[in-house]
């Protein structure tokens, strides 16, 4: 994945970087479905309805630079959408978004459809 870290995961990493921030982002992790991408600066329109509600994110640490999901995401019961990306979110007050992916391939999802994502599925790399 190139280029995926919003501008705010972009200028927390160089502050820890450069020694001007030690803070973490506040965990659980959390991945956030979305029917319309984001950007750097904004966030995608995130699936609402159905049981859809964002997972919490387990990873290992990175190795040459990447990470991934280390067990399975399923969303079960979910509403009708097409799903076209996802959003990696902490768990702080106030929500901060650090990373937005295009999957693949989107995917229809009917009213009770389950969404997966394996494990190792969610990769997030610095290049």
């Amino acid at each position: 994945m190139a280029d995926n870290l919003t501008n705010t995961a972009e200028n927390r990493a160089l502050d820890f970087l450069m020694g001007n921030a030690t803070t973490a982002p506040t965990t659980p992790l959390k991945v956030a479905l979305v029917t319309a991408v984001g950007s750097d600066s904004a966030a995608g329109t995130e699936v609402t309805g159905g049981s859809y509600v964002r997972k919490n994110l387990t990873s290992p640490a990175a190795v040459n630079g990447a990470t991934s999901n280390s067990a399975d995401l399923v969303w079960t019961g979910m509403p009708a959408c097409t799903v076209v990306g996802a959003e990696i979110w902490d768990s702080a007050g106030s929500p901060v978004r650090s990373v937005y992916v295009t999957l693949a391939a989107s995917r229809t999802m009917l009213v009770g459809d389950e969404f997966k994502i394996l494990a190792g599925g969610l990769t997030i790399a610095i290049s």
